[in-house]
């Protein structure tokens, strides 16, 4: 597994560094050997240490793990960005073992990946009473991959990149839906394709 470890605005040390790669090599191996990289960003936001780390899976199906931690100590914020690490990977490993059983992994279906457009809006986006008659200013657009995924594979993939939500063509029917994150931590899933029970 391939650490990086950077800082941003903030300077990394040796004994920051030794500890970052130790644990994250502790950790991480202890529920998934495939991980092929690792990148650790410290970085420092007013009075708070902030660490970002983000984990590529090594799995052809492009799984990322990405996790924030904040503490004004910056090996607490490491910690706590550690820990959200391995819980999503102590749940992914959970969840592949459970679809061995089944044949449901996401390596085990061809997923299919139709393109989109993403759009970036200014945060008042939607304040102003004029955008009633004319859309409002794009401040970014670029391409984007929608998966064909089950809502099982969408709640993992949102898991595992710690997204606020997640676009996806359902396999079961082919439609859009969506899945996110409420406020009280359950996940909610979006099919309007669902016919009424």
């Amino acid at each position: 597994m391939q650490i990086n470890v950077s800082g941003k605005g903030v300077d990394v040390g040796e004994a920051l560094r030794g500890h970052i790669e130790k644990q994250l090599e502790e950790h991480v191996t202890k529920y998934i050997d495939r991980v092929t990289s690792v990148t650790v960003v410290v970085s420092r936001e007013a009075h708070l240490f902030r660490v970002d780390i983000t984990g590529n899976l090594g799995t052809h199906s492009g799984l990322v793990v990405r996790s924030r931690g904040e503490s004004d100590d910056v090996y607490a914020a490491f910690d706590a960005s550690l820990d959200k690490v391995s819980k999503q990977l102590r749940r992914y490993k959970r969840k592949i073992t459970n679809h061995h059983k089944t044949a449901e992994t996401p390596d085990a279906e061809a997923k299919q990946v139709k393109q989109g457009k993403k759009y970036t809006l200014p945060a008042d986006a939607g304040e102003h009473e004029e955008e009633d008659k004319a859309p409002g200013m794009v401040i970014a657009e670029k391409p984007t991959a929608i998966e064909t995924l089950t809502v099982r594979q969408a709640v993992m993939k949102m898991d595992l990149q710690d997204l606020p939500a997640l676009m996806f063509f359902n396999s079961a029917h082919g439609g859009l839906n969506v899945v996110y994150r409420r406020i009280d931590g359950n996940i909610s899933w979006v099919d309007p394709e669902s016919k009424a029970a």
